[in-house]
């Protein structure tokens, strides 16, 4: 009776899988959904009476019910780049024009751009092991216990390969529309769009709530090293679809950039007709052997651009033109809007952008106006409807004055833009000290805007140096109402940890104009100590790579300036980092080799080895594959070393790293 029990087991997930892929996969089911459900009741009751031959991807896992503490943070081997963006025909030509001066011979590859959430799935051995969210590129969020859930994502492949693919994660408009449909009616608040109810059922901590959202998953690339990337991007899809993947049939490989534009022309056309939400399409080199040379701007891929279709549009009305001060003094005019949705969210300000613009278009407060969010993200004014116009709207004027400190404003050569030159101007110092605290520049965790305001409001803050003082006033801080001790003298404790931050993070939170996370890094690399740089001439930073006379000037008006002057030796004194901790980049000796580490070292820490490796051009990934080209090993070494060992991957251990990374 268990032998049959079993081979039945065996028939019923071979079967559901079948049916399975045919529905969510092929969108051409074979079998009506009574007919799956007594054979998946069947399966049920079969492994609840003998689960010792349960199968691991067995189609009654996909019903959830793991619940997690909290989601665990992951690395990614390669980082999950963000693209560049289109917003017109001729941009995309551009986008074209600029991969032909490289002089190679390409072809595009186009897909619908999909509104959902970015993820990543690894097998290992053609079992999924693990799924997680793009977060911020480097570091993702592990939801591995929800991806199980969705139908079209394979448990198990064919073949017994190891390989991570990336994709989109997405809910159906009428899933989307049965979901909010069963929460009005539990009175619970619907979701804004498919693609807030998508990343909202992904972060679940309870699976089975998960699989109830019907999520699906469209996959769109593999991720591989571009010095292993040989196979053109349309042979990969294909691939990946013999494999089990679900690819979107609308991907098509094209031989020009106009055959390109014309396939955007008409997905735009049919977006409304299709089954989930698009907001544009994706143009891709087909060549992935090019990708290397063709290279990468700091946050995205040359060979890649992501074509935004036109925001849907929404008509509301100005109630107020107001302006805001940012952090190197802009003038930003903005308005105040009677409440509206427009793609998905309320929106109540728009960006006027700057005056020429307000004139470009005769924007009155008052007026009818059509908004639409600029690349599906920031809001902005489209057009006036003059027609409604009824004589009451009032024509808006440019003040000559900072609205906040009342300096007379000052508008700089060749630029649209007004600025307060005053050092002291409060609004301006409200965001510097915002930047400075933030997570890409100080990373003082619990120094969030709110708190910047506050501090600021109260008379603790009123420049960046004060930060640093802030442990003088603990006690007051402690006993003002809403700040407990434990909160207050955790801040202290991430307020000193910053000090030791190395020089590019304080380089990028000073705020010197131009000079962004990636130019920060770059000039801490090169001139090494602060010091250095506030000595180096024009010539110097000229001679850097990617400095130009824009930076250059702004870098030196920066160092000129008695108040910049006086804020950096009152940081000294506090007793904050000047010198550059990363590694120098050498001759690159180690480019193109994938190291793994594992145990513990004794010479070094894991993140220092890192840092080494990845300094001489190597990478670091997470797990150990066919394609790692060394395994370092220290003490107590688990799992990974065995399976190193039968993969034939080459094991150093402590010694032997080092002396790779002092070669030559």
């Amino acid at each position: 009776m268990s032998a049959n029990a079993k081979k039945r087991m065996e028939e019923l997930v071979k079967l559901l899988k079948q049916y399975d892929y045919e529905y969510h996969v092929l969108d051409n089911p074979t079998v009506s959904d009574v007919e799956y459900d007594r054979l998946l009741r069947e399966l049920q009751d079969l492994e609840a009476k003998h689960p010792e031959y349960v199968h691991e991807d067995s189609p009654s896992r996909r019903i959830g019910g793991e619940v997690l503490d909290g989601f665990e943070k992951v690395e990614h081997n390669l980082p999950m780049l963000s693209l560049a963006n289109a917003f017109d025909e001729e941009e995309l030509f551009r986008f074209d024009e600029r991969l032909k001066k490289t002089g190679k011979s390409l072809t595009y590859v186009v897909e619908p751009k999909i509104d959902g959430l970015a993820a990543s799935l690894i097998y290992e051995n053609g079992r999924l092991v693990r799924a997680a969210t793009r977060g911020n590129g480097t570091v993702g969020e592990d939801i591995t216990h929800n991806v199980r859930t969705i139908k079209s994502v394979p448990l198990m492949l064919p073949e017994s390969v190891n390989l991570e693919v990336r994709g989109e994660i997405y809910m159906r408009k009428a899933s989307f529309l049965a979901l909010n449909e069963a929460r009005e009616k539990a009175g619970e608040a619907k979701f804004k769009n498919p693609r807030n109810a998508a990343a909202g059922s992904v972060r679940q901590l309870n699976s089975a709530i998960a699989a109830q959202r019907d999520l699906d998953m469209f996959i769109y690339s593999v991720a591989e090293r571009d010095e292993d990337a040989k196979t053109p991007h349309h042979e990969v899809l294909a691939f990946l679809q013999n494999l089990g993947f679900k690819i979107n049939r609308d991907v098509q490989h094209v031989d020009t950039i106009e055959e390109a534009v014309r396939i955007a022309q008409r997905l735009e056309k049919k977006r409304s007709e299709l089954p989930y939400d698009i907001d544009g399409v994706v143009v891709k080199v087909n060549e992935r052997a090019l990708y290397r040379d063709i290279g990468y701007t700091a946050k995205s891929p040359k060979w890649a651009i992501a074509y935004k279709f036109e925001a849907e549009e929404a008509l509301t009305q100005i109630r107020e033109i107001f302006l805001q001060v940012g952090r190197t003094g802009q003038i930003t005019p903005v308005a105040s809007l009677e409440p509206v949705d427009v793609a998905g969210s309320t929106v109540s300000r728009a960006t006027l952008h700057n005056e020429d613009y307000i004139r470009g278009k005769d924007i009155r407060k008052g007026d009818h106006v059509s908004i639409k969010k600029a690349g599906d993200i920031i809001p902005e004014v489209v057009g006036v409807v003059k027609e409604r116009r009824d004589g009451s709207e009032e024509s808006f004027v440019m003040p000559d004055k900072c609205p906040k400190c009342e300096t007379a404003l000052r508008r700089e050569e060749n630029e649209v833009d007004l600025y307060c030159p005053n050092p002291d101007c409060p609004a301006k110092n409200v965001q510097g000290l915002i930047h400075f605290a933030s997570r890409e520049a100080m990373n003082i965790e619990g120094m969030g805007i709110r708190l910047c305001e506050h501090f600021y409001n109260e008379g603790y803050l009123k420049r960046i140096p004060d930060i640093y003082r802030l442990k003088e006033h603990r006690n007051a801080l402690v006993n003002r109402a809403g700040f407990g001790e434990k909160s207050i003298d955790k801040l202290l404790a991430n307020i000193e940890k910053s000090k030791s931050n190395s020089l590019e993070h304080l380089l990028f939170g000073l705020g010197i104009r131009y000079v962004g996370k990636k130019v920060s890094k770059t000039l801490a690399e090169r001139f090494e100590t602060l010091d250095n740089l506030m000595q180096a001439n024009k010539e110097a930073l000229l001679s850097v790579d990617e400095i130009g006379g824009k930076i250059a000037d702004s870098v030196l008006q920066f160092f000129r300036q008695n108040e910049h002057l006086s804020m950096i030796e009152s940081l000294k004194e506090q007793g904050l980092n000047f010198h550059y901790l990363g590694e120098k980049t050498t001759d690159g000796h180690l480019r193109g080799k994938t190291f793994v580490l594992t145990g513990k070292l004794s010479t070094m820490t894991r993140d220092e080895a890192k840092e080494k490796i990845e300094a001489r051009g190597g990478k670091i990934t997470s797990s150990v594959s066919k394609k790692t080209d060394y395994l370092c090993a220290g003490e107590d070494a688990g799992s990974k070393l065995e399976k190193a060992k039968q993969l034939g991957v080459p094991i150093l251990g402590e010694d032997e790293l080092q002396d790779m990374l002092n070669r030559k």
